[in-house]
């Protein structure tokens, strides 16, 4: 078994207690794992579009002179665009990390054709393997940092280049 495999079953697992034990205390069912659900177009499609719309923001925060929010908007871009994909498949994910996962596994299964890179834009690394800049950096660097403006026009460019790659795969995952 994966190691994809193993996270993914442990997500799975983990959502289905979570739930039970809303259920016991009474709460409205809620998880931060996988449910394994009907496969939903409409979700699907749904996703796709907050995608398409974060993609927009990317330029549009940077006209308003926002920029630093550019990257929050990247981020959530693909991580919208790997929700679509979790929809299509018959999964509802409420976890970064199980949803990476499922992405993984989906991919080793030949479920899906997607480049590895896009999977690790949104992986967090070991202290030791930090990638700079990657999406995740970025964000977080903007997000959480003092820096309300991103000088470097090249980091917005090739944020927008690859959030539109992988809405146009997305695109053909989730309408074949």
């Amino acid at each position: 078994m994966s190691q994809a495999s193993k996270h993914v079953e442990w997500c799975l697992n983990k959502a289905k207690k979570e739930i039970e034990e809303c259920k016991k205390l009474g709460k409205r069912p809620k998880h931060k794992g996988l449910l394994k659900i009907n496969p939903n177009i409409d979700e699907a499609k749904g996703h796709l579009a907050k995608a398409e719309h974060n993609l927009d923001g990317i330029s549009r925060f940077k006209e308003i002179g926002f920029s630093d929010w550019s990257m929050s908007a990247g981020f959530y871009c693909i991580y919208h665009c790997f929700l679509a994909i979790v929809a299509k498949f018959g999964y509802e994910s409420a976890n970064q990390t199980c949803t990476i996962a499922l992405m993984r596994f989906l991919k080793e299964n030949n479920k899906i054709q997607l480049d590895e890179k896009f999977i690790e834009l949104l992986e967090y690394e070991e202290m030791e393997d930090i990638k700079d800049n990657s999406v995740i950096d970025l964000r977080e660097n903007y997000t959480h940092g003092i820096k309300i403006s991103v000088k470097d026009e090249a980091k917005i460019n090739e944020l927008k280049k690859t959030c539109k790659e992988l809405i146009d795969i997305t695109k053909e995952i989730i309408f074949k």
